[in-house]
């Protein structure tokens, strides 16, 4: 594939700046981008770096940033980058259409147009694959499951029986919608298991990562809305609800019955106890332990989670106990001086 500055420049809504006819065969980072490719400048403390970059073309938010290179100017060249990014991809790897051999589908399922099902994919009876969807090797469709329309399951996906995922929504390597929810009743030393008969529900654009997993329900549905976009090795536990536009980092982990509101921001392994309320557009950092209600708009740090100032206090005042118990040790000796020997 190969497009003009120009016809790039209309694709993300942005002006040229230089010569609009510089063919652009692809896409790199600044360091590594060489001639007939295009790169972004998205930090203006970098601007130094076009220097020596070979690329031919950058984006940027100010022309000025790049004299001597060609240039698409627009308020946010990450997101442009990114649609670049996108126009690329779609050329460079072929979806595959059509159900191979290998194979297994069973009856009354319902297959859209334009449907890719690989090698050794198994779809079970009743289920509903929308047009325009793949499913790559060895992914497992569960009885009377439902897939929306241009979804993309990578290999060694399993969808189970009776979930629900919506349009355009990306299942990386691995992960896992509809597992048994963690529900067990302890009897005189023995667990139980509680059946789990609810379902997961992934609406419009959700993105999980690899080996990340949905819980399904025990009663109900579990839920994670439109546009939400979660990492490797998350787990939603059964009946969370996760509301729209939210990211979830990589090792995060929520338990049963949780209600995340929308744009909600979990940092790399943070850990949320179960039956609470993340207010919408709350924030944990890295490492939080959450077992409280947040607030909405609240950042928090640290395990129990606190307002994050609250946290860096805290950590402040560690960082000083050393130093202030040596003062007051050094107190202690010169008081005991100056009252001399026999005094008390």
């Amino acid at each position: 594939m190969q497009r003009t500055l120009k016809e790039l420049a209309d694709l993300v809504g942005g002006r040229v700046a230089g010569d609009g006819s510089v063919v652009v065969t692809g896409i790199n980072s600044i360091d590594e981008a060489g001639p007939g490719e295009i790169t972004f400048l998205a930090n203006p403390r970098y601007a130094s770096r076009l220097t020596d970059t070979k690329a031919s073309a950058v984006i940027v938010t100010d022309a000025k940033l790049s004299p001597k290179l060609p240039a698409i100017v627009v308020p946010d060249p990450d997101l442009a980058f990114a649609q670049v990014a996108g126009a690329f991809a779609d050329h460079s790897v072929p979806r595959r259409r059509g159900v191979h051999p290998t194979a297994v589908v069973g009856e009354r399922v319902t297959v859209g147009r334009d449907v890719g099902i690989g090698p050794q994919c198994v779809v079970e009876e009743g289920a509903t694959i929308g047009d325009g969807t793949v499913l790559e090797a060895q992914v497992y469709v569960g009885r009377n499951a439902s897939i929306g329309r241009d979804c993309l399951l990578y290999p060694h996906v399993s969808v189970r029986d009776g979930c629900i995922l919506g349009d355009r929504v990306i299942l990386h390597c691995g992960v896992v919608v509809g597992a048994d929810g963690f529900g067990y009743v302890t009897v005189k030393g023995v667990h139980h298991k509680i059946p789990q008969i609810g379902i997961a529900v992934l609406e419009d654009d959700v993105e999980v990562g690899a080996n990340a997993a949905v819980d399904r329900a025990r009663f109900g549905r579990t839920i994670v809305r439109r546009g939400t976009k979660i990492d490797n090795l998350v787990q939603v536990g059964h009946n969370v609800h996760i509301g729209e536009q939210c990211l979830l980092a990589a090792q995060v982990g929520i338990a049963g019955s949780t209600r995340v509101g929308h744009h909600v921001m979990l940092g790399g392994q943070v850990g949320v106890s179960g039956h609470i309320e993340l207010g919408d557009r709350s924030i944990a950092t890295a490492q939080s332990g959450v077992d409280k209600n947040l607030p909405p708009g609240t950042i928090a740090s640290g395990a129990p989670a606190r307002p994050r100032q609250q946290h860096l206090r805290g950590l402040a005042t560690v960082d000083r106990l050393p130093e202030t118990l040596r003062k007051l040790k050094r107190r202690i000796e010169e008081l005991e001086k100056r009252r001399g020997p026999g005094q008390e």
